[in-house]
């Protein structure tokens, strides 16, 4: 079984790795990843496979041997986090000048270089936010909005624009993509509102986020000299999270490639979880038809979740059926040993599933197993946030709600890197970093033991705590040649700052499911897991209901050891229990009448109960049987059979035809033909 850790950086090294040492880090299939080189390759990486590290030594294996100049890479992503954690890895691997970026990010570096160039001046500042733009626009239109109105709208605009639809198109293609209107309002007032928005962008001389990649898209499309400069520039491209990529950034992308094909894209079908926002799967499902050359490499060794999360996540996408695109996802293989089983509770009401939760978080805290920041509470809508915060406080455990406030834009984080920085100037080089760093936030109230109450005080030095861990982690991983300084420590700051990638508060987590998406605890609870709430009642389309499914998927993958999934019967204490638990669970839920049981069984026909553990040396054994198989076919080699199904088979070591006929993915048309050589094959490792 192999055992790295993928979830986590690659460590430190005295200095640039060799090209057979940064190989020698991946298992099998993300060698495969680093020693494609050439485009186009399309990476299909399920949730905990690594995907990071993949791309990240295919990034650094190109150019330790030369095959990639550092300057001309580009690799894009979808949050400043992920752009800030593929550069620290980069770095670790001793790879500097890659640019990894958002697409916002790259995109309004080139056009305010090109802007002066190309139109003259400076170009127009950026609106970060659309409310008030959106507020002017509908108070222009006569139409009343209250705050929810123009968060609404705010959306609707961006989903416009992010799929090329133009105002005067909005009905036709609102109507095709099945969306209505929001917040009451019908198609025909939304697209004379977005007609209104662009007019009081233009008076105000602003633009917005996805202007920037429209302005910059049309630069490079009717300017050959810019496009020819940038594509110069550029010679290979990586793009994460490929399933969420938009018309509009795809048209982007076209722009930088310019007919090229030195293209390297990973995604998840299975974790589209943003259609509402204009994100589509299409480009990623598609890329083969794109690029028929392409080489595609499946990632689904699980090194993130034990073999308890991952049955879990299978199963509950085992039962989407072909229109939920069960076809389409990656069947996780898991890579950790066995660890405590998931468990399911249902409550009487909601304040009793926030204190329950809060109550059993502060066990696993108090046991020394699992650190607060280690933990996470998701939830389907942000609106569920208030009763954990509540639980929380009462219990005396620390949270932070990600979503909320930024970590480099609280006032006590800004005051600590100005003295930070002033002190840089003067640091004596022969103390130890983390003491001087010490010495200077004293003066700024931190202290060596936390405050014994919760509140701002407490908050405060939670802040400031993640900042002296920050530097005690940076001097762990110092060398000779780079020793730690303050100054080194101010300037990781900067740049993650620049990315919004904070340290690591000690806390709580408190999050919405789709804010989770990217992150991963040793800890998750999954709180209101009721219809309603997941799928929610607003998916009322087949599709939606499918990405609802999605997204508790991501919420289970986020989940390392320990897993509790819960919800409540009724909403307030006394009320009638007239909640259900999620759909999503059927057949899975463990407390579940027999009856009901027994139905969902019979739909979903699993042929044998598994644990996700299984003889890892039997697996190999038919991995290399399928990899000879699939070569003397010419085939694909999970047309074959699947990872998933190469494990069950592992687990169950069949001794006859009849036992084999149980794995699911065995059907008779795969006995007739495979049989005799998988039974052969158990046969041999069992000794039988």
């Amino acid at each position: 079984m192999l055992t790295q850790t993928n979830s986590a950086g690659t460590p430190n090294h005295p200095g640039p790795l060799s090209p057979d040492a940064i190989l020698t880090a991946l298992d099998p299939e993300q060698r495969e990843v680093a020693l494609a080189l050439n485009g186009p390759v399309v990476v299909l990486a399920g949730a905990g496979t690594g995907k990071t590290r993949a791309i990240t030594h295919r990034i650094a294996y190109g150019v330790r041997i030369g095959a990639y100049k550092p300057t001309g890479v580009l690799a894009v992503t979808f949050t400043a986090r992920a752009a800030g954690e593929m550069r620290t890895r980069l770095r670790e691997l001793g790879v500097q000048g890659v640019q990894a970026r958002t697409f916002h990010a790259a995109a309004l570096r080139q056009l305010s270089y090109f802007w002066p160039r190309v139109v003259g001046g400076a170009p127009p500042r950026l609106q970060e936010y659309k409310a008030q733009l959106v507020a002017e626009a509908a108070r222009r239109l006569g139409l009343s909005v209250d705050r929810v109105a123009v968060r609404d709208l705010s959306s609707e605009v961006e989903w416009a624009k992010v799929s090329l639809v133009l105002a005067d198109d909005y009905e036709k293609a609102a109507r095709a993509a099945g969306r209505e209107a929001p917040s009451g309002y019908d198609a025909q007032t939304v697209s004379r509102l977005i007609t209104a928005y662009e007019d009081v962008k233009t008076e105000r001389g602003v633009i917005d986020f996805e202007d920037v990649l429209l302005m910059l898209g049309d630069m490079l499309n009717s300017h050959k000299v810019v496009a020819d400069e940038v594509r110069s520039q550029y010679r290979h491209f990586v793009v994460d999270e490929y399933q969420d990529v938009s018309p509009l950034q795809q048209f982007v992308l076209d722009q930088w490639l310019g007919g090229r094909s030195e293209l390297c894209v990973v995604g998840d079908p299975s974790q589209t979880i943003y259609s509402f926002t204009g994100a589509t799967p299409r480009h990623l499902l598609d890329f083969r038809r794109t690029y028929p050359q392409a080489q595609e490499i499946r990632l689904v060794r699980d090194y993130r979740s034990t073999p308890q999360v991952v049955h879990l996540a299978n199963s509950v996408l085992q039962r989407a059926g072909r229109a939920g695109g069960a076809h389409q996802a990656l069947e996780l293989v898991a890579q950790r040993k066995p660890g405590p089983p998931v468990t399911f509770h249902a409550y009487d009401d909601d304040e009793a599933e926030a204190k329950g939760i809060a109550a059993r978080a502060a066990r696993l805290i108090g046991s020394g197993r699992v650190r607060p920041s280690e933990i996470a509470v998701l939830y389907r809508t942000n609106a569920q946030s208030e009763a954990f915060e509540a639980a929380f406080a009462d219990a005396g455990v620390g949270y932070l709600v990600r979503g909320g406030e930024r970590f480099f834009q609280r006032k006590e984080v800004r005051d600590a890197i100005v003295l930070l920085r002033g002190a840089a100037r003067a640091a004596d080089p022969e103390l130890p970093m983390p003491d001087q760093v010490r010495d200077i936030l004293a003066t700024a109230g931190w202290a060596d033991q936390a405050p014994a109450a919760r509140g701002a005080a407490r908050e405060r030095w939670d802040a400031m705590q993640a900042l002296v861990a920050l530097a005690d982690d940076l001097a762990a991983a110092a060398t000779p040649e780079n020793p730690a300084t303050v100054a080194g420590l101010v300037a990781e700051l900067d740049e993650r700052a620049s990315a919004q990638h904070a340290p690591t508060v000690e806390g709580v987590t408190l999050a919405s499911l789709h804010a989770a998406k990217g992150l991963e605890w040793d800890a998750v609870f999954l709180a209101g897991m009721s219809e309603g709430l997941m799928p929610i009642s607003l998916a009322e389309t087949d599709a939606a209901v499918h990405e609802e499914r999605r997204l508790l998927y991501v919420g289970i993958t986020r989940a390392r050891e320990h897993l509790e999934v819960s919800f409540a019967r009724s909403r307030n204490p006394g009320g009638r229990p007239t909640r259900k638990r999620t759909r999503f669970l059927d057949g899975l839920w463990p407390d579940e009448p027999r009856a009901a049981r027994s139905r969902a069984t019979a739909r979903t026909q699993p042929r044998a109960l598994l644990t996700g553990e299984h003889d890892t040396a039997l697996f190999d054994a038919l991995r290399d049987w399928r990899l000879e198989v699939a070569r003397e076919t010419d085939k694909p080699a999970y047309t074959v059979l699947t990872d998933a199904t190469l494990a069950a088979i592992a687990e169950i070591r069949p001794s006859g035809t009849a036992e084999l006929a149980r794995v699911n993915g065995i059907g008779p048309a795969k006995i007739d033909r495979y049989g005799a050589a998988i039974l052969a094959i158990v046969a041999g490792a069992t000794g039988s």
